[in-house]
């Protein structure tokens, strides 16, 4: 176990990183492309497969990835996107992977958390915001249009891509928000929930819709957690009625 001293000093200079590394401005959460308009019942939207990934947070603010965890969040919150799906205003599919594998399409799923993670960095943080996405209702973010050569997708009009990490803060880290406080007065965070949901146009690879945040709610390792993560995820979805996507008993 770290010196209360070194720990002090951990504690400041991770304060110092992160004040200096931190958006000054607030948050926003969803975005979508000027102009862009989908009504229920006039598409046909493949879901590809979730990318989840659920650990501990480190001292040091490292993510240290939990088997366990992990298949219980992919289990919960596989279920509940699943119930979610016959709630989106059209047709929704789950992506079937073609015999002999799909080529393209786990790296369009990395690429989609990459670009939505660069979105809610440089958009949605209105401080941190580049000189081109600027302008007033400016929403141009895509995957590329090679993304509807991918196979399995073909006949379909959108790719739904959905993505979540979750960090819960370990005892060391839990300690160490405790010993900046009393070093230094500032309160870091214990544990990052990180979600993405985003539609992607398959004539023209476009990101027109994107639901991300970096402190979103409900533990997926629980089914009810899971629940209350899918409704947040798919809050304003193109097409759907917000009672509908709303969890039992809220």
């Amino acid at each position: 176990m770290l010196h209360l001293k070194g720990l002090a000093a951990l504690a400041c200079a991770v304060v110092c990183a992160l004040l200096l590394a931190a958006p000054v401005a607030a948050q926003e959460k969803s975005g979508m492309k000027p102009g862009f308009n989908l009504a229920p019942g006039t598409a046909r939207i493949v879901l590809m497969r979730p990318t989840i990934k659920v650990g501990a947070q480190s001292t040091g603010g490292m993510f240290e990835p939990n088997a366990d965890w992990t298949a219980q969040g992919r289990e919960n919150l596989g279920r509940a996107i699943a119930e979610a799906q016959g709630k989106l205003g059209n047709v929704v599919v789950a992506y079937e992977e073609p015999a002999g594998g799909a080529a393209g399409a786990a790296e369009y799923q990395a690429l989609f958390t990459t670009v939505a993670n660069s979105v809610m960095t440089y958009q949605f943080f209105s401080g941190n915001r580049l000189p081109t996405k600027k302008r007033k209702g400016q929403f141009e973010w895509g995957l590329g249009p090679g993304i509807g050569k991918v196979s399995g997708l073909q006949g379909a009009d959108y790719a739904l891509f959905v993505s979540t990490e979750d960090q819960f803060g370990s005892t060391g880290r839990k300690v160490l928000q405790v010993a900046a406080i009393l070093a230094v007065g500032v309160a870091i965070k214990s544990g990052l929930h990180t979600g993405y949901a985003g539609l992607v146009d398959l004539k023209t690879g476009e990101l027109v819709w994107l639901n991300a945040d970096a402190q979103m709610g409900g533990d997926v390792r629980t089914p009810e957690g899971a629940a209350r993560r899918a409704e947040q995820l798919f809050k304003g979805f193109p097409g759907s009625t917000p009672a509908a996507l709303q969890v039992a008993g809220r």
